[in-house]
């Protein structure tokens, strides 16, 4: 069930256990071939399509399309909160649903760069909601459920996300090709290993002059609907253990 396109009286008569998703993506540069609305295009497809696989359980938030972007500002075509701002926006969103009275509250990110304010967001608003135990704040990325989508597609030279890569090139191109520019002459960007297992501190200039990082000149049409199914049945099953959840216990 999609907020915005429901009337107050009706939002008000909906069950306050049922699941508030709210989707939160970002508007920014997705190198020279992908629009930068990337993000905020392949999340609404996925919730629209995990929304229709589990029927009237969930109650769908607005995507946010504001995200949390710095690392991408050098580049233009980017909009971005500072982190401090972002965090508070979170907050904000989080607390107008509990003063409707919600109990479950989740965020489905389709952003790197949102996950860290994300999961600090509902850490910090359990700590103020501490003595309430019917709550729930739950975050997740849509590719990082576990799926191993090159299994289904074994054409997929990738193995993880990358940005404006195979994967989300393939995937816009699946929705809406006419957006894609020449991903055929892009050169591959690797990953690369940076002080891993530890964490580096970066911008995207630090590691990619074009702006992406991956293989966008694999990129089919048919390998992004094979990422679609894969990833929208991810969230559709995570969403259903959280409306699944007998309201009290730690496991879920």
């Amino acid at each position: 069930m999609l907020f915005s396109e429901m009337t107050w009286p009706a939002l008000k008569s909906l069950p306050r256990d049922m699941p508030i998703v709210i989707p939160i993506a970002a508007i920014e540069q997705h190198g020279h071939h992908l629009p930068v609305a990337t993000d905020t295009l392949l999340l609404t497809e996925i919730i629209r399509r995990a929304d229709a696989n589990i029927g009237n359980r969930v109650l769908v938030s607005p995507v946010q399309w504001y995200g949390n972007s710095h690392h991408h500002l050098d580049f233009g075509g980017t909009l971005s909160a500072p982190p401090r701002v972002y965090l508070d926006m979170l907050h904000g969103l989080v607390e107008n649903f509990l003063s409707a009275g919600f109990q479950r509250i989740v965020f489905i990110n389709g952003h790197g760069g949102n996950d860290v304010p994300a999961k600090q967001a509902l850490f910090e608003l359990r700590q103020n909601h501490r003595t309430r135990s019917d709550l729930l704040f739950a975050m997740t990325t849509y590719w990082s459920l576990g799926s191993q989508p090159w299994i289904s597609q074994p054409d997929l030279h990738q193995r993880e996300m990358g940005h404006a890569c195979e994967w989300e090139t393939s995937m816009i191109m699946a929705i809406r090709p006419e957006l894609v520019g020449d991903y055929r002459a892009t050169s591959p960007v690797e990953q690369g290993n940076s002080f891993l297992p530890g964490y580096r501190a970066w911008t995207m200039q630090d590691r990619s002059e074009p702006g992406h990082i991956g293989w966008p000149h694999l990129a089919t049409a048919e390998k992004g609907e094979s990422l679609f199914r894969c990833f929208a049945s991810d969230v559709s099953n995570w969403l259903v253990r959280i409306a699944d959840w007998n309201g009290s216990s730690w496991e879920g």
